[in-house]
């Protein structure tokens, strides 16, 4: 039977909740810390992991085996220097110019039992397979650069180093079938943001 293809990470994106409730798009808005009327100055896209820094903003969470995200990145808003316009768009630019006075707003999906779905790569954006065994792992990140173009991530699970250590950042839910490669070999799956990672749910503060 074929299958569609998958070719390439597009980093976290939600589907469900614990349960199969379902994710109906709510968000949390956090900010994005500006100085001087610039913003941050790393680029954060959709389908990144970010986190809460000690100044109450958040940042691009660039962890592959210590993330400690409060959610994933889905777009953000903010009023640009040059039209004076609010916009809202899929990533965040690195050191985006805004009007005085104004500050940038990040959507984020920081619900600590949402699922996403994520695509395996063995190693940057080279997509590779993994078994049903993978299930109920804790896996490393792969943290690719994503796409001005698109404004997606292209951040990915790090096959081969799905193991039972707790510190790891992300769990394993289950495979997506439809685009198995094999009769056992699955390069999308559904993970959640492990729970002594998450930064609502570990016992360490900022």
């Amino acid at each position: 039977m074929a299958y569609p293809t998958v070719s390439a990470p597009y980093g976290l994106k939600p589907v469900n909740l614990i349960g199969g409730q379902v994710f109906a798009g709510s968000t949390r808005l956090m900010q994005i810390a500006t100085s001087n009327n610039t913003g941050y100055a790393t680029s954060i896209f959709y389908g990144d992991l970010v986190k809460r820094v000690t100044d109450g903003t958040i940042e691009k969470d660039a962890g592959t085996t210590t993330a400690t995200p409060c959610g994933v990145f889905l777009g953000c808003t903010f009023t640009n220097a040059a039209t004076g316009q609010v916009q809202i768009q899929q990533f965040y630019p690195a050191s985006q110019a805004v009007a005085a006075g104004t500050k940038i707003f990040a959507y984020v999906a920081d619900d600590p039992d949402t699922l996403f779905q994520v695509v395996s790569c063995s190693s940057g954006t080279t997509v590779a397979a993994m078994g049903i065994a993978a299930i109920g792992t804790n896996i490393e990140l792969i943290q690719n650069a994503g796409s001005t173009i698109t404004g997606n991530s292209a951040v990915a699970i790090n096959e081969g180093t799905q193991t039972t250590t707790s510190s790891l950042p992300i769990r394993i839910i289950d495979v997506v079938r439809e685009t198995a490669t094999g009769a056992d070999a699955f390069v999308e799956f559904i993970v959640k943001i492990n729970i002594g990672t998450h930064q609502y749910t570990n016992s360490t503060g900022i």
